[in-house]
């Protein structure tokens, strides 16, 4: 069963990460979608905190990213 979740959510937060038209708003989604996707697995390890954190700063990181990329700023 658990090897059946992660790619579920894995796909669910790839296709909703980085919604918004703001830089604000697509670092805030990438950073939920990222802190979930982070406990979840985290969770697999018995450490769901840590995963949340470490996944909250990757989604913000990557939907700060994906703002930049979609203005023109990063090629």
């Amino acid at each position: 069963m658990k090897s059946t979740i992660l790619p579920i959510v894995l796909v669910a937060s790839v296709a909703v990460s980085a919604c918004g038209t703001t830089t604000g708003s697509r670092s805030g989604s990438g950073a939920l979608m990222g802190a979930a996707g982070g406990a979840l697995i985290g969770s697999l390890s018995a450490n769901a905190g840590k995963g949340a954190l470490i996944g909250a700063g990757v989604g913000a990181l990557g939907g700060y990213l994906y703002d930049q990329h979609q203005k023109g700023y990063i090629d």
